[in-house]
């Protein structure tokens, strides 16, 4: 290989970083963790970054008390945020490598702590 060649082969390889990158952003982008309570009286949203974007209380949440309506809302949210994190980890595979340092960096911030 001459060196117009391995010039070539780098660029080439360059512009496939750039374009996994590029496809990453935009999945990273369109993350959003939706999850619908055991029962179904919750359903919760939230983005990337675990932030509630959407609540909704169906007609079964008017049954429980304040502390069920509490706990059901919390245990949802969880549930959403390891969604978001479950696509997020799937954005970021092809571009950091599925055994990578860095992925497991990110996976250590992306999973939420279970409770």
């Amino acid at each position: 290989m001459d060196g117009r060649e391995f010039l070539a082969a780098y660029q080439d390889r360059l512009q496939d970083v750039r374009d996994r990158t590029a496809r990453a952003r935009r999945a990273l982008a369109a993350v959003a963790g939706t999850a619908t309570s055991r029962d179904g009286a919750v359903v919760i949203t939230v983005d990337q970054a675990g932030a509630l974007q959407r609540l909704q209380f169906t007609e079964h949440a008017e049954v429980l008390s304040r502390a069920e309506l509490a706990a059901t809302v919390l245990d949802t949210a969880r549930r959403a945020r390891a969604e978001a994190a479950r696509q997020a980890e799937a954005a970021l595979v092809p571009v950091l490598g599925e055994r990578s340092e860095a992925m497991q960096v990110v996976r250590s911030h992306l999973t939420p702590p279970e409770r």
